[in-house]
């Protein structure tokens, strides 16, 4: 008999998920919810300025379906991360940043300023990017080329 500390430290999202994907699955998983990041939060650059912003942004202009479908959108990368064997801590922080933008982002005029600073689906994804390259042997790997940093 386990103790319940051994059942939720078990691996369940480690070994049963990564461990069952086939060979390039990953990659391709990992690649498309980078494309979604991308175009959540980074698709648009304003002109003449270094201003970046993404259809997160934009959909924060329409009242609260707005947001809502953002969240939806953005919730997707999650379920990716926890299929992909993401850990259940890793799963929460990424929950964390994508309530935050939701929840803030409703919030008229200002939450739109704040959908343009805070790429919260960036920053999932190179949470993701960066517990994999830690533990490459779980996903099968070393490395996962990306091509944006996020500060």
């Amino acid at each position: 008999m386990s103790t319940m500390f051994e059942r939720l430290n078990g691996t369940r999202f480690g070994d049963a998920f990564a461990g069952s994907l086939p060979a390039g699955e990953f990659d391709e998983s990992f690649a498309r919810i980078e494309a979604l990041a991308k175009m959540l939060d980074s698709a648009i650059r304003i002109p003449g300025t270094s201003v970046v912003m993404g259809i997160d942004a934009v959909l924060g202009l329409v009242p609260i379906i707005g947001d809502a479908i953002s969240g939806a959108m953005a919730s997707y990368i999650i379920w990716e991360a926890r299929r992909l064997g993401a850990p259940r801590w890793l799963i929460a922080r990424m929950a964390m940043n994508t309530a935050l933008d939701t929840a803030v982002g409703s919030i008229p005029v200002f939450g739109d300023m704040f959908d343009v600073a805070y790429k919260s689906n960036l920053k999932n994804v190179a949470l993701l990017k960066r517990h994999a390259e830690k533990h490459g042997a779980r996903y099968g790997r070393r490395t996962i080329e990306t091509t944006y940093t996020v500060g």
